[in-house]
């Protein structure tokens, strides 16, 4: 019988201007890019914490903290590994990730294949494994003000089983 953990991750970023956006491991261009200690993927961050919270191992905050230079500038996709590596020490491998971004602009869609085949590469997936969907907040708070971005994701892992 195999053991499965689900987790949920929410990350925030301030869109300003001057910074490169970075979502899903994907450079998107924009005007605005997340502000943060790191290249700000909120994508990749969410992600990261609900593997993180499933195993009941905090956050990426604790993991990878803002206040140690080492993660300055770092690419996100080194967290995810490293994330993953966490978890695989655990005994765990992903199952499937649902996320989704609260974003006004830019318009992300034609980004998503390779948002999806980035993160399935990092996490030994399929790409029909990794689902982003993407929203507005038509126009509402600051998101709805192109002041920041959101994302939202569900990760399901399951416990190795060896035969």
């Amino acid at each position: 019988m195999s053991k499965l953990r689900i987790g949920s991750g929410v990350d925030f970023h301030q869109l300003v201007e001057g910074r490169d956006f970075w979502l899903g491991g994907v450079l998107v261009p924009h005007h605005k890019g997340a502000l943060g200690h790191s290249d700000a993927d909120v994508l990749l961050h969410a992600i990261c914490d609900a593997m993180l919270g499933a195993l009941a191992l905090g956050d990426i905050g604790l993991h990878f903290p803002d206040t140690d230079n080492t993660y300055k500038d770092i690419d996100s996709k080194i967290l995810l590994q490293r994330t993953m590596q966490l978890v695989g020490e655990k005994g765990y491998q992903v199952v499937n990730i649902d996320s989704t971004l609260c974003l006004e602009a830019p318009k992300i869609k034609p980004y998503v294949p390779q948002m999806q085949e980035t993160i399935a590469r990092i996490l030994s997936l399929t790409i029909e494994d990794v689902s982003i969907k993407a929203t507005t907040t038509e126009k509402l708070g600051f998101v709805g003000r192109e002041e920041g971005v959101v994302a939202y994701a569900t990760v399901l892992l399951e416990k190795y089983t060896i035969n």
